[in-house]
This record gives C-alpha cells, sequence and structure tokens, in this order.
C-alpha cells in the first residue's frame, strides 16, 4: 500500500475484447480499428504513452481466458482450464479433485462410422434446451459421474466425479464438417491410470448420449420439420481447480471487476477481484461509458478491471466493417474518460486487449499484438496520435508482453519495488510490501 501522505493512485483497465484484427482488402489493408473514426482515443493517445502488447508470444492466437490469466500476471502452468472458470462463473460448485468441461449439444450427421458437425451453434429455444440436455444429464461409469448442467442456451457444464484427470483432448471439432474427436490423454499421460479412466468415461457418455437425444421425440419432429436433429454432445476445455497467489497479495492492489459473462465472472472470483454486477444491453458505448463512470466513483478500490466483450462479438460476425462500426461507437464513451479520467492526476489509465480477433478468414482468434496506451501523471508523451496497430508500434512503451504489463502499472503509479530488495519473506513486486516491524522488547 502507498505510504504516508502519498497519494492514493488508483488504475482503471480497460480491455476492450477482441479490439485488434488482421488487415483487410476491403479495407485497403487497414484493420477495423485504424479504418474507424475514433477522434476520443487518438485524443487519449496523444496525451500518453503508447505500444503494442501481447500476452505470450506474438503470432499465438490466444483465447480470451488464457490472455486474462497472463495479462494479469499469472503463469500458464498456474492456469485452471476454462471449464473450471466458467463452472465458477456459472456458480456451479466443483470440489478440488473434480473436472469441469464446456459442453454443448449440437448437430451432427453419422458417416463413415463418425459423427460430422454439421450445426455447432443452432438457433434453439430455451425449453428445447433444457429438455435435451435433461436427457443426456446423468451418466456414470467405473466409478465415474458425468453430470451436464445447462448454463445459457445450448451450453452448459459438464462436471466429472470420481478418479478423473483434466489432462485429455477435446471431442468438439468446432468447425462444422469435421468429424467429433476421441477424447485421448494428453501428450506424456497416456499411461496416468485416471486419464485413462477419464478417456474411457467421456468416449462412453458420448456415444451414449448421442443414442439417447437420435431417439428423442423432439429431435424425431425438428426432422419431420426439416430442421437439424440436436443429436449430440461436444466437450471442450477441461479444467480442474489450480491453487494461485491472490490478485491483492501478487500485486498488492484491492481489485474490482465490471465485467459480464460466466468466463470473467469465474476468472475475478478464481483470482480474488471483488465482482460489481454490470449488465449488458443493446448498446454496448452506454454499457462501457456507465463502466467508466463507476470505476471512476468508486473509490475505496485501486484498481478497477474494466470489461467489453463487443468488439470480439463484432470481429466473429467475419464483416470487418461491422466491427468498423462497433469500434467507432465505442469511441463515444472514451470521451468520458477523456473529459473526467486522464486529468486526473490520481488516475492511471490503460486501455488495451487481450487478443486479436479476426473479422476474417478461418481462424477463431489472430496472433497479432494489439494497441496499448498508458496515462497518468508519470506516463511520458511519445508523439503518437492515432490508437490502433500501427500507429502505436512508434510509441515509448514499445512491445509489452505478458506480466510486464502488471509491472508497467506498478511503476506508473509509483508503487513499483526496487528490484533485488527484501521487505518482506514473499519476493513481492511493489512498495511497502507486508513487512514485519521490529520490537524493541522480545516477545
Amino acid at each position: 500500500m502507498p505510504q504516508k501522505n502519498w497519494p492514493q493512485r488508483r488504475c482503471i483497465l480497460v480491455v476492450l475484447d477482441g479490439l485488434g484484427d488482421h488487415g483487410h482488402g476491403v479495407l485497403g489493408g487497414r484493420t477495423p480499428l485504424m479504418a474507424a473514426s475514433t477522434p476520443n482515443l487518438d485524443r487519449l493517445a496523444a496525451l500518453g504513452m503508447n505500444g503494442l502488447y501481447h500476452a505470450y508470444l506474438q503470432g499465438v492466437a490466444l483465447p480470451s481466458e488464457i490472455a486474462h490469466f497472463l495479462m494479469f500476471g499469472y503463469e500458464l502452468a498456474e492456469f485452471p482450464g476454462r471449464g473450471y472458470l466458467e463452472a465458477v462463473g456459472s456458480g456451479i460448485p466443483l470440489a478440488p479433485e473434480e473436472v469441469a468441461l464446456l459442453g454443448r449439444i449440437f448437430s451432427v450427421q453419422p458417416r463413415e462410422g463418425c459423427l460430422w458437425l454439421e450445426v455447432e451453434d443452432p438457433d434453439v429455444d430455451a425449453t428445447t434446451c433444457r429438455t435435451l440436455q435433461e436427457a443426456v444429464g446423468h451418466f456414470a461409469l467405473e466409478g465415474v459421474s458425468v453430470e451436464f448442467v445447462p448454463t445459457q442456451g445450448i451450453q452448459g457444464v459438464v462436471r466429472l466425479r470420481g478418479q478423473v484427470s483434466p489432462e485429455i483432448t477435446d471431442s468438439n471439432p468446432i468447425q462444422e464438417g469435421r468429424p467429433l474427436m476421441a477424447i485421448l490423454p494428453l501428450a506424456g499421460c497416456e499411461a496416468d491410470a485416471d486419464v485413462q479412466r477419464t478417456c474411457r468415461v467421456l468416449n462412453a457418455y458420448l456415444r451414449w448420449s448421442h443414442e439417447v437425444l437420435s431417439r428423442h421425440p423432439i429431435n424425431h419432429q425438428r426432422q419431420a420439420q426439416g430442421l437439424p436433429p440436436l443429436n449430440a454432445v461436444g466437450l471442450q476445455r477441461p479444467g480442474r481447480y489450480k491453487p494461485i497467489v491472490p490478485f491483492p497479495t501478487k500485486w498488492g492492489f484491492k481489485p474490482l471487476a465490471l465485467a459480464t459473462g460466466a468466463l470473467y465472472r469465474g476468472l475475478s472470483q478464481h483470482l480474488g477481484l471483488t465482482l460489481l454486477p454490470v449488465t449488458d444491453t443493446a448498446h454496448p458505448e452506454v454499457d462501457l461509458r456507465n463502466r467508466l463512470k463507476l470505476a471512476r466513483n468508486i473509490k475505496d478500490y485501486d484498481f478497477v478491471y474494466v470489461h467489453t466483450k463487443a468488439p470480439d462479438v463484432a470481429a466473429h460476425t467475419k464483416n470487418p466493417r461491422q466491427k468498423q462500426r462497433l469500434i467507432q461507437a465505442l469511441d463515444w464513451a472514451f470521451a468520458y474518460a477523456l473529459n473526467v479520467i486522464a486529468p486526473d492526476p490520481n488516475l492511471l489509465l490503460v486501455i488495451t486487449a487481450d487478443h486479436s480477433t479476426n473479422s476474417a478468414g478461418a481462424m477463431i482468434h489472430s496472433g497479432e499484438t494489439v494497441p496499448l496506451l498508458m496515462v497518468g501523471a508519470f506516463t511520458r508523451r511519445d508523439g503518437v496520435c492515432r490508437f490502433d496497430e500501427v500507429s502505436c508500434a512508434q510509441g515509448a512503451l514499445g512491445l509489452v508482453r505478458g506480466a510486464e504489463l502488471m509491472y508497467l502499472i506498478l511503476n506508473f503509479l509509483d508503487r513499483g519495488k526496487l528490484f533485488g530488495l527484501r521487505d518482506a519473506a514473499p519476493d513481492l513486486p511493489y512498495t511497502p510490501g507486508p513487512s514485519t516491524p521490529l520490537r524493541l522488547s522480545r516477545p
């Protein structure tokens, strides 16, 4: 915590999910952000210090859960898996030894002795989803219980109890026109009895659920109406609890999260960020502005994480111009940041993204760097006047990777510890650390 008489500086970290992108011919080789009119973000860039960011390695296409985990300063070996995080964020209790996977029901076509994915994201009413999910909700084999817990629409969390392991592959190929995959041990785990058991049980569950769903009356009705049957379960991203150093201890902050979605709720809970419920509406620019206002006005927290999923959602439409329009709308929200947050010398404003999401092409996400902007009392002004993936490359921050972002935040809040000092048993990066005063009298 800051020393006595030091100003209480606070950080507002804004993560524009999936903001970065490929260059696109329809935009003259520019990204949607480069093509967008963003006067407020550009003026913020001119006030501060700019650079590029990648949570891992350039060219590696990261999912949001891993990008965020690395962005908050943790290591890949500590990552518990997305299935675990979504279970936590959905309010599904998990014992430390249990495994959770992302599950969904979708449409497959039996062919050549395999199940070929036909429709990965069908548009289905809630009642139909729940009825079919309940039909495959419970399965047991070899002392392992499998439970499909519905969460949203066709999606759910599949919870495993017994002697099981998360060291397994996915079954969901994600891309339509490909066969469902057998669940196998990860490389190096082939001899592990729990891994082998988990694979046998889940492959049996997948075959059983296909049989149950194929003969369900709802699917007979759908096929009679010319609709694709919802006749299989897909599984991916297994996870299980792993201990970590909580974010407040690791970085010395009292943190708050302003985010929606089970993944971001689960991540915040797992890391130890206080979660303030916020909602998404049909106007993401209004949602973002409201979150920026909350971040500025709630002064009990000195690290506020503000998230919007809107750029990522727009990119997944595979329409670069739609993403461009969305970014232009979001820029309206940053007028508040420009006029209220940036002038406050006790606030450090950080704007970046977790990863790039390509709004054309076959990849789900892409591996380019994303722009990074920092405005605060101690940041340099570097002459960059545009907030985009190319302009920010000329900024004074250069290329920032992984946990470097958190170290820079401490630095520009004037709270970084001189490297090598040991004021406490754990080697923490902030000052002052949780030191123990020397007492004149022995206890």
